[in-house]
């Protein structure tokens, strides 16, 4: 009887007269990657590396210093240090990285119906799945898929926006006071922490809506398993620091989502409506660059409408864009007091697993945003529905007691 090794050589030899040569030996390393991503960094070696013709781009793209050798001189990715930015991946000429993957967990999780599996989707989906994939098509995708609903990541993001509105009516009274939000982007975020460390007392300890949506789940549904889905890499490892570990189990990136659709034959563009409004238009935009400052002006005014002190935002996108940024704040050379980062050029539309152009991505969004029902978190009822649930019910109660959003920066 023919043994599945020699099915498998045979299998090779049959491609490679079609002129396709496939690997020929079994790597136990891509293996555990799939089994076990949380073992590794967010991004992973694709093939073998070892002599560079391109003098190590992939080191030198990366800012976070994660590219390290062992005592045989081989190259590796220190998963402490790697933050998932996806620099590297650009800047490898021979393909040799890519990103990690969640899939074989999240379906294993799924298969097994012992507990309940709930997608957060980030507010940068609209579109990813197909122009005509409303978020009510697109619930009903993930429940055929076998997950007990979709969550928007959104709504969270009204809260968020609420709070750091608050802190900045709160603290920020005389013209050189200023604030960095952390709301968003976790590459900005490490870059502050390991870059520039010293600007820390200026960025409000909130977790990002992902956290956020992630702890809500899990404390209204204490056995569920939460998916956050979104265009970042990076989100895989925000997912696992230890002090936010608690709120997200698996991250998808939407290539992986849509990989998933097509082996389960799943068509969202051919479901039904499965809809429910919840996100005011501050959280829908939080996708693009400016969004996190115009949705906190935009609250901030509503707030307190005769302040005199005025948010005055500065956005950058990209690395070295953000980079130059805070170089210009720390020099002085900056008047705004409120500035948002966001590590991929045009924001989370342009993050490294988007499946459409970030322009058309950026539009979209922008759409959806206008669409809302609700403006600002102020006007959206879901959040102070959200807010009793969880036990705060009055501003002092959010500002100083809100330990699910809140984490220390150190």
């Amino acid at each position: 009887m023919k043994t599945f090794h020699q099915l498998y050589l045979d299998i090779l030899e049959q491609e490679a007269g079609k002129g396709r040569v496939l690997e020929e030996e079994y790597n136990p390393y891509h293996m555990d990657c799939l089994l076990h991503p949380e073992k590794h960094a967010p991004v992973i070696f694709a093939k073998e590396c070892e002599q560079c013709a391109y003098e190590r781009a992939c080191e030198s793209s990366c800012i976070f210093d994660a590219f390290e050798q062992d005592k045989e001189g081989k190259i590796y990715i220190n998963k402490e240090k790697c933050v998932g930015c996806g620099a590297c991946v650009d800047a490898c000429k021979l393909e040799k990285l890519a990103a990690n993957k969640d899939v074989v967990p999240v379906l294993r999780a799924i298969r097994e119906k012992k507990r309940e599996v709930y997608a957060l989707v980030a507010p940068a989906f609209l579109g990813q799945f197909g122009a005509e994939v409303t978020t009510g098509k697109l619930r009903a995708a993930f429940k055929a898929m076998g997950f007990q609903g979709l969550i928007e990541v959104a709504v969270f993001a009204d809260i968020l926006t609420l709070k750091e509105a608050l802190e900045f009516d709160a603290n920020i009274q005389k013209e050189q006071d200023y604030q960095l939000t952390s709301c968003c982007c976790p590459v900005w975020i490490a870059m502050i922490r390991n870059i520039y460390h010293e600007l820390i007392p200026h960025v409000p300890g909130a977790v990002s809506p992902m956290i956020a949506a992630g702890r809500v789940v899990k404390k209204l549904h204490p056995e569920a398993i939460t998916v956050f889905i979104g265009p970042c890499m990076a989100k895989k490892k925000e997912a696992r620091e230890p002090d936010i570990a608690d709120a997200i189990d698996y991250v998808l990136t939407f290539q992986e989502v849509q990989d998933m659709f097509e082996a389960a034959d799943i068509h969202p563009e051919q479901l039904g409506e499965d809809d429910k409004e919840h996100s005011s238009r501050a959280g829908r935009i939080y996708a693009r660059t400016g969004g996190v400052s115009e949705a906190v002006k935009a609250t901030v005014k509503q707030l307190n409408p005769d302040r005199k002190i005025e948010v005055r935002a500065e956005q950058a996108d990209g690395v070295p864009a953000c980079r130059d940024m805070i170089e210009r704040l720390k020099e002085g050379e900056i008047k705004a007091n409120f500035f948002e980062g966001m590590g991929c050029r045009g924001g989370c539309v342009g993050g490294p697993k988007i499946i459409i152009d970030k322009e058309e991505g950026r539009k979209n969004v922008e759409r959806y945003g206008n669409k809302a029902e609700y403006q600002t978190p102020l006007e959206n009822p879901f959040v102070p529905e959200l807010l009793s649930r969880l036990g705060f019910h009055t501003i002092e109660e959010f500002l100083e007691k809100s330990d699910i959003l809140v984490r220390e920066f150190h």
